[in-house]
């Protein structure tokens, strides 16, 4: 990331920007689009969603005249316009994915079968990918990662959303030669698994937030989910079963998150966790052997050690998602991906007492919430993968509440592409 700005303005006197295909006009690809708009050397050229609507306000709020917005139905019509400095909006994704001119594909929709088809796309008309998509990097993300590298082309989940912020202090701490001992994140809802789209109505209104998006927050699968995004991509494994997620102010993290014989939380080090009270920041515990770094980390008030808490109080979501493009074009590298095969899994529970003959409904929903386990713990006990779960997946016995769902215990949807995806994975990626 350094000197990101200098190679932006550089790109922009050189009269060319980084052309971004932005897929999902809602609230987050809204504000990125106006954040674009701020920002040197990045253009976003094409948004596409399903309603025009939507991604035409996007540009108007960002400031772009209605004379400068063109409706495109194939890629043809969107390069003619990008040739003449136009912005374009599209109802189908595959414009953003196949019209040459564009460099990036951001795909900004948050949906586990769309964003599956977006990132196979960009992949193979040649393009970057980011993915503020991070329900799809943890159910496929692996097998979309080793295509991209085969394609030459970079895959990543988007800096700004937590994972990616996290993943940023790791990097930082790890470059510096320090060992990482912890990485997580705070949580500032209070955790109720048995919320559901109804009793969070109102609240979702208020805050002008999808209701299934908001289920997923307070239930924990939003937590458990980018927690295994940053499992796939250090290695580190959760703390346990779910995590502990104990209440903590950031002073006191280095202490709580240190060893049972240390006085802390843990059974072992090398792990992801959550805390209530410390939300919305990232954070990474630290150690090091130098007796000297010690004595200076002392000097500069950062606790007496052997641990230490690197905090960063604040992610800015879909407003940082043009630096993860950024880097994508400049560097040729991920903001973060998983390393290889699956370290961790979000796993499928039961949200209430379910019976045989019932369709499930996935993330965010009234049947199902999400777990955070050991790949291998998921693996050994046949468990599905939260995002493998749709509305056409049809339970074939009685599943009591709080009780892992296993995959001899549904019928899958045979036409969902992530399935295929998955399976793939799981054949190459043992």
């Amino acid at each position: 990331m350094l000197n990101m700005n200098s190679k932006l303005e550089q790109l922009e006197a050189s009269g060319k920007k980084i052309n971004i295909g932005l897929i999902g006009a809602g609230k987050m690809g809204c504000g990125m689009t106006s954040q674009m708009t701020c920002m040197r050397g990045i253009n976003p050229a094409i948004i596409a969603d399903r309603n025009l609507d939507k991604a035409q306000k996007a540009y108007i709020m960002a400031g772009i005249s209605k004379d400068d917005i063109v409706v495109a139905s194939k890629p043809s019509e969107a390069e003619n316009a990008l040739i003449r400095k136009k912005f374009v909006i599209t109802e189908d994704f595959e414009i953003a994915t196949k019209t040459p001119y564009i460099d990036v594909v951001v795909d900004a929709t948050g949906g586990l079968e769309v964003g599956a088809q977006i990132a196979l796309n960009s992949i193979y008309n040649k393009k970057h990918v980011v993915m503020l998509n991070v329900e799809t990097d943890v159910t496929v993300g692996p097998i979309l990662k080793k295509m991209a590298d085969s394609a030459g082309v970079v895959y990543t989940v988007s800096a700004g959303d937590e994972p990616g912020a996290i993943k940023e202090l790791y990097d930082f701490a790890d470059g510096m030669g320090f060992e990482v001992l912890v990485a997580g994140k705070g949580k500032n809802n209070p955790l109720i698994r048995e919320v559901n789209p109804d009793t969070i109505s109102k609240r979702a209104e208020t805050q002008k937030v999808n209701p299934r998006m908001m289920v997923s927050f307070v239930d924990g699968t939003n937590t458990m989910i980018e927690m295994t995004a940053v499992s796939n991509a250090t290695g580190f494994i959760p703390s346990k079963r779910g995590m502990i997620g104990p209440k903590a102010t950031v002073k006191e993290l280095p202490d709580i998150l240190s060893l049972k014989e240390q006085g802390g939380i843990l059974d072992r080090y090398h792990v992801v966790e959550y805390v209530h009270g410390i939300s919305p920041g990232v954070f990474v515990i630290i150690t090091t052997k130098s007796q000297a770094v010690k004595e200076e980390l002392a000097y500069l008030s950062m606790g007496a050690g052997p641990n230490y808490v690197l905090y960063r109080p604040f992610h800015l979501t879909s407003i940082e998602t043009p630096l993860s493009a950024a880097r994508a074009y400049f560097y040729n590298e991920p903001t973060i991906a998983p390393k290889g095969a699956p370290v961790s899994e979000t796993v499928a529970v039961a949200k209430k007492d379910l019976k045989a003959g019932e369709y499930l409904d996935g993330i965010g929903g009234y049947k199902v919430y999400g777990i955070i386990d050991t790949f291998e713990n998921a693996k050994r006990e046949n468990a599905i993968p939260i995002g493998l779960i749709n509305s056409n997946t049809v339970l074939k016995c009685d599943v009591k509440k709080d009780k892992p769902i296993t995959y001899d215990m549904v019928e899958m949807d045979e036409s969902s592409l992530i399935l295929q995806l998955r399976r793939i994975q799981d054949k190459m990626l043992k």
